[in-house]
């Protein structure tokens, strides 16, 4: 989210005070996430303590961070767990929002930096451990499951449907709907692809793991060690392997290496593993076709800030750019 919540900071500087006994001298807001619904801030305590604070309205998923501070109480040092609260809970509500704390990292995301040989083998050796790793049952009843949803698809061709029809005033939802039309032959493509893959994919039976879902450039975060983290629980899902193996590879963000060493590096990590390819074809997709649909929810439907919608329709463009992740979704 690029612009503040209706939450201002001295209810934020209540809230932990009262819940976590802390002592606020500054929440700065950080305009940064793709998410229009989470907002984040770096929190300087009085004592000069920072803080990493997640804001999320709506819909919650307590398994966000359930899951990272099991994760790491079995000692995977690259997840931070929540901080929790006096009372020994990993979030809180505040005026209407959901609000979970962390240890600041002053780093970068690998989007911003270049990973090294050795931290694409870290980040490989993490994504197997979570893989291996038997949640206990109250934590894994509370994940959701795979069911290879077609939903995504059906979304982006009811938007394809009215941009071929309906006229914009506004000038971001006008050049988003223009290139939509310019684009549409290929997305309708890709939407009965998915449809044919889902159809097969739910007759067959998979071995469901724990799964991130959602391991690209932007949730991995390198501290000033070169510690490697992996951060942003939201998307936890008990899901074949491909769910969160289908990253590696598929355009997401640029790596600085080519498609063979990403995966060469990782995988020297991850360990030798045999892949589905209708799997990993369905996830990439269905991920491209979920982005699109909610950069359309945010650009036509949502009464975010200009900016946020500006940045869902640059996003949006960046699927169709050469050897992006529309043409590396078939590989």
């Amino acid at each position: 989210m690029l612009t503040k919540p209706k939450l201002d900071q001295q209810k934020i500087a209540q809230c932990l005070l009262d819940v976590y006994e802390i002592t606020v001298d500054q929440a700065l807001f950080l305009p940064i996430g793709a998410d229009m619904h989470t907002a984040v801030y770096r929190v300087i305590a009085i004592d000069r303590t920072e803080y990493f604070l997640k804001v999320r309205r709506g819909k919650f998923c307590s398994s966000s961070v359930a899951v990272p501070s099991y994760l790491n109480h079995l000692r995977l040092d690259n997840i931070l767990p929540p901080i929790t609260t006096k009372t020994g809970e990993y979030c809180t509500t505040c005026h209407g929002f959901t609000l979970a704390l962390y240890q600041y990292i002053d780093g970068l995301q690998a989007v911003e930096t270049t990973l090294s040989k050795k931290q694409w083998v870290e980040f490989g050796q993490l994504i197997k451990k979570l893989h291996m790793t038997e949640p206990p049952k109250q934590i894994k009843t509370a994940l959701p499951v795979e069911t290879f949803s077609s939903k995504w698809a059906s979304k982006v061709a009811t938007f394809l449907e009215q941009v071929a029809k309906k006229e914009y005033a506004d000038p971001i939802s006008m050049q988003a709907a223009q290139f939509l039309r310019t684009k549409s032959a290929r997305l309708f493509y890709l939407i009965q692809h998915v449809k044919k893959l889902r159809s097969t994919l739910e007759k067959s039976s998979f071995d469901y793991v724990m799964c991130h879902g959602d391991i690209h450039g932007w949730n991995l975060l390198i501290d000033g060690d070169h510690q490697l983290y992996l951060i942003d629980w939201d998307t936890l899902i008990l899901a074949p392997k491909e769910r969160d193996l289908m990253f590696i590879g598929a355009g997401i963000w640029d790596t600085g290496l080519s498609l063979t060493q990403e995966k060469a590096f990782f995988y020297q990590g991850y360990g030798e593993v045999e892949t589905q390819q209708e799997l990993l074809c369905y996830y990439r997709l269905e991920r491209i076709l979920e982005d699109i649909g909610v950069y359309c929810e945010q650009i036509f439907l949502s009464d975010t800030s200009k900016e946020d919608r500006l940045q869902s329709f640059r996003y949006m463009q960046t699927n169709f750019l050469p050897e992006g992740t529309i043409d590396r979704a078939f590989m």
